[in-house]
């Protein structure tokens, strides 16, 4: 996996939206997909985490680090044919394992890894995932272009 320099401030504090992005971006490395890496938390509006979730097989299932990816193997393009991946995504677990009364107005954190490119990517929930987040209440999303600047954008 590609190297994040974390640059560390000799005084002042780490923002919000630093803080919680590289938490995002450990919990990304849980991922047991061998595309795309993703790590998400949720964040409420006194910025206390409520919940995180990463991509991968469900519970009990095979992973993909260990037995392949079938999409990978048949040349499915990335942002198509959701519906052959065995995986759950960051986002839905990181929902799942939320409470749905504490999520209304929260932030989503979102930190993605190509692993094909070895370099981490802004973090763009699929046409699956955006509406669920919606649906749910969150109404902000945070991530790192890959500049590593953070981009804030309204769900």
């Amino acid at each position: 996996m590609g190297k994040r320099e974390i640059v560390i401030p000799m005084s002042g504090r780490v923002s919000w939206d630093d803080y919680f992005l590289d938490i995002a971006t450990l919990v990304a490395r849980r991922s047991t997909c061998i595309r795309r890496m993703y790590g998400a938390v949720i964040v409420d509006e006194r910025h206390r985490v409520i919940s995180t979730g990463y991509n991968g097989s469900p519970f009990g299932d095979e992973h993909c680090t260990d037995v392949g990816c079938w999409r990978e193997e048949h040349g499915i393009p990335h942002g198509e044919q959701y519906e052959k991946c065995v995986a759950v995504h960051a986002e839905q677990n990181a929902l799942i394992s939320a409470n749905g009364k504490e999520i209304v107005g929260a932030t989503i954190y979102l930190a993605g890894y190509d692993c094909a490119k070895e370099k981490w990517i802004e973090g763009v929930p699929c046409d699956i995932c955006r509406p669920m987040l919606r649906n749910s209440g969150i109404k902000t999303l945070v991530t790192r272009n890959e500049n590593g600047e953070v981009i804030k954008k309204d769900l």
